[in-house]
């Protein structure tokens, strides 16, 4: 069992940053792929990033690639999402979730946190 708790969200302006952050409980942390997904209002859940254990194993979605980046520390049982030239479309609620399976990193994740929002004005 993994427990997921999301933090940093907020208000931002078009152009800022934000760090998302999310504190993982329960053991063998390194195993699990993490991942970071947003739900905008009326949406769906979409993929932003994932990091299999450390390393240069990371993945994004187009839409956020060269702004985002997700990192790891396994000591810390956390892994963060730094967000920068934020843009009104990354208006969403961001979750944090993991899993064991490696495949296909932006499905099938097992645990999630509770979200963070995030506002971007224009």
């Amino acid at each position: 069992q993994v427990q997921l708790v999301e933090s940093g969200g907020g208000l931002v302006q078009a152009g800022g940053s934000l760090r998302l952050s999310c504190a993982a409980s329960g053991r063998s942390f390194s195993r699990y792929v993490m991942g970071w997904f947003r739900q905008a209002p009326g949406k769906e859940r979409e993929f932003v990033a994932a990091m299999i254990r450390s390393g240069p194993s990371t993945y994004y979605a187009d839409s956020v690639k060269g702004r985002f980046t997700i990192s790891r520390d396994n000591a810390k049982n956390t892994v963060d999402l730094q967000m920068n030239s934020l843009k009104p479309e990354d208006t969403a609620v961001y979750y944090c979730g993991a899993k064991i399976q490696p495949m296909d990193v932006k499905h099938h994740y097992d645990y999630w946190g509770q979200g963070t929002q995030v506002t971007v004005s224009s």
